[in-house]
Order: structure tokens, then C-alpha cells, then sequence
């Protein structure tokens, strides 16, 4: 491996959920998440949606506690919570509900200058739909 090829070419998250239709229409649909391969089978069902360039935001229980309690007002979210960078936090939040998302807060603005909103998938998985800021 040399400084110009990492190791790890893509961060690539699975998520397993009950209703796969309604997860389609959130993610797919809603969200706009363009569809890059469907290789569903007689076995089951999968498709592979591209969501931009992804990073690994490591947090200790300090900081997932302050984030929560700024975006929700109290610590809510499990170990995994999904960050999506979209162009209106406030519009995003909206077409996911009208897509069977349940809200968990309204949007607010963090000290570091983003616009956050935070719902929940169908399945619970919550979702941390932000806009960055002019500084950011």
C-alpha cells in the first residue's frame, strides 16, 4: 500500500430491514439515493444505491450524547446513526416523512454553522440529514 492507494477503496453500509419496499421509497425515492446495481434473487432482495463519497465519523458516548442532545434534546440514537450531506436539511426531513419516515426532531442550527434535521427510517435506523454551513 503506498500514500497515493489506501487499503480501503469504499465504505459500503448494509442495512438489513424489514419492509424492503417501504426502504426502497425512503432511500430510493425520497432521499434520491440513484440505484447502481439490483441483484436481487430467487434467494432474496438487494439493491445498491450510491450515496456520494463516504467517510467513518468515529464518536465516544460524549460526543453521540452532545450531538443528540443538540439535534434531539436528549440521547436517543443507538450506535449507528447515518450523516447524509442534502441540499436542504429542512425539505430533505420533509420528503422523508411524506415517505414513511417518522420525525424525531425539527431541524436546528449547530454552533459549528450546519442546518441538521433528524427522523427515523421505517426500520428505526435515524438519519442526520445536514447542510453545511457557509464556513463549512
Amino acid at each position: 500500500m503506498t500514500d497515493d492507494q489506501p487499503l480501503v477503496r469504499e465504505l459500503r453500509i448494509t442495512l438489513t430491514v424489514d419492509d424492503f419496499d417501504a426502504a426502497v421509497r425512503l432511500y430510493r425515492d425520497a432521499l434520491g439515493l440513484p440505484e447502481v446495481a439490483d441483484w436481487s434473487s430467487e434467494q432474496g432482495r438487494v439493491l445498491l444505491l450510491d450515496a456520494g463519497r463516504a467517510t467513518l465519523e468515529l464518536f465516544d458516548q460524549a460526543q453521540a450524547a452532545m450531538v443528540d442532545d443538540l439535534e434531539v434534546g436528549e440521547r436517543v440514537s443507538g450506535p449507528v446513526r447515518l450523516a447524509l450531506h442534502v441540499a436542504d436539511a429542512d425539505a430533505s426531513a420533509a420528503a422523508l416523512v411524506a415517505a414513511g419516515a417518522t420525525p424525531v426532531a425539527p431541524a436546528v442550527d449547530t454552533p459549528w454553522g450546519d442546518r441538521n434535521a433528524r427522523v427515523a427510517a421505517a426500520d428505526g435506523m435515524q438519519l442526520t440529514l445536514f447542510t453545511p454551513g457557509a464556513g463549512s
